[in-house]
């Protein structure tokens, strides 16, 4: 049974960069293959090289990217395309709920574990998250 049909892209704005990594993190990916998201709120974003979505694995090996905006609600899934300043991040793996309700943790898995400044990323950039 096919459940998914054509969504918006969510857009939104960095509003802070994070420069930091981790190879121990431990964090424990969500059951749920979509989060929804609102208006005006902030997530932190951060990039993985783990490929396992089973929420008993732990997500060790991180790279920090920072906080994004979201500038218009929507709904995140799995495999959602990242695009920070018009680039190609990578893939949205899952969400840590650690921090809930403050803000989600968005997995994104990529290449390697990379940060914002190894990006070179800078606040006010565009963040999109859009269906492949």
């Amino acid at each position: 049974m096919i459940e998914d049909g054509p969504k918006r892209t969510v857009e939104g704005t960095l509003v802070k960069v994070l420069v930091h990594r981790r190879d121990e993190r431990g964090m424990r990916l969500e059951p749920f293959a979509s989060r929804c998201v609102r208006r005006g709120e902030v997530h932190e974003l951060l990039t993985t090289d783990h490929r396992h979505t089973n929420s008993t694995d732990p997500v060790d090996r991180v790279g920090f990217l920072g906080f994004v905006e979201i500038e218009c609600g929507g709904v995140l899934d799995r495999g959602d395309e990242v695009h920070i300043g018009g680039t190609r991040v990578g893939t949205v793996l899952g969400f840590d709920a650690c921090h809930f309700p403050n803000h989600y943790n968005v997995v994104i898995a990529a290449e390697t574990p990379v940060t914002g400044a190894d990006l070179g990323l800078s606040p006010e950039q565009p963040v999109t998250f859009r269906a492949c």
